[in-house]
């Protein structure tokens, strides 16, 4: 219940507000740039126009609160004279879990990306649940929420869903079980009107939805969800989820692993014609 949710996980050290701390990896790469830039003579108003991102960008890449594009990096390396070090760094950004402000930095990455590739085997996705969806997981997470933080996470999803209909140029393609399709999470009516949801969300031809069926006994998803973002610099990254922590992947290697059990989900599913006749004929059945 996790998915796009904005709390901490177990892994992560937290703020009074409940902002997870930067990671140790984030801030190393922080302060390895700062004194580079330092060592330039640089502000970071002098700096960001030269590596093409806002003053505020850079403070917060600095700090470790904000997640750095690879571009950056390249073009961080290029202006600072770095000899590789900031490159060398930046491998081992993001392999520990609980990534400074977790989920929101999968979020921010959203919002730019021109590809997102989603698998779920647990719940609907974030970007397709109804609110009386979404209410039924928030009021039933243990340990038990405040009326106040359930509104709140229910307010943060919704808001997210914006990104289906404002960006028709970036490609979106969802794979879910079947077997949570036929959940009734919250009860028939909520689920017949989560599958209207996803019908009419998944109409548009830049948006894909393959159900795997349960007659698929094995498949390349057995080891869990998977999420994967191409950013406008085509770079891929990847954001896993388990019970109470999170990962942010940026290793190349792994990411081509994930990309490789992704494009076999994707041959093993329903095509996306027959998803919908599927879902149609289970909502007959609610």
């Amino acid at each position: 219940m996790t998915d796009g949710t904005i709390v901490t996980t177990s892994t992560t050290t937290t703020t009074t507000t409940g902002e997870p701390e930067p990671s140790d990896s984030l801030k190393a790469f922080g302060a390895a740039h700062k004194a580079f830039r330092k060592r330039a003579g640089l502000t970071q108003e002098q700096y960001a126009p030269l590596v093409r991102y806002q003053p505020s960008t850079v403070a917060s890449i600095e700090q470790g609160r904000r997640f750095p594009p690879r571009a950056f990096v390249e073009r961080a390396e290029q202006v600072l004279d770095a000899f590789g070090a900031l490159k060398a760094v930046y491998k081992h950004v993001g392999r520990e879990r609980g990534l400074a402000s977790w989920f929101r930095q999968w979020a921010e990455l959203e919002e730019q990306a021109i590809s997102l590739y989603t698998y779920e085997n647990r719940l609907v996705p974030g970007l397709l649940q109804t609110e009386a969806y979404a209410r039924t997981l928030f009021s039933e997470r243990l340990p038990l929420l405040t009326d106040s933080q359930v509104e709140a996470m229910i307010t943060a999803r919704l808001e997210r869903q914006s990104l289906l209909r404002e960006r028709p140029n970036t490609a979106f393609s969802f794979i879910v079980e079947e077997h949570v399709l036929r959940r009734e999470t919250g009860g028939p009516d909520v689920m017949r009107k989560q599958i209207d949801q996803i019908l009419e969300a998944t109409g548009p031809r830049n948006v894909e939805f393959q159900v795997m069926p349960m007659s698929r006994g094995v498949h390349a998803g057995l080891n869990g969800p998977i999420r994967l973002a191409e950013t406008l610099e085509n770079e891929w990254l990847a954001y896993l989820e388990g019970q109470e922590s999170s990962q942010f992947i940026v290793s190349p290697r792994t990411i081509s692993v994930l990309h490789m059990r992704y494009a076999k989900l994707r041959s093993q599913a329903l095509t996306p014609e027959d998803s919908r006749s599927l879902l149609k004929r289970m909502r007959g059945t609610l």
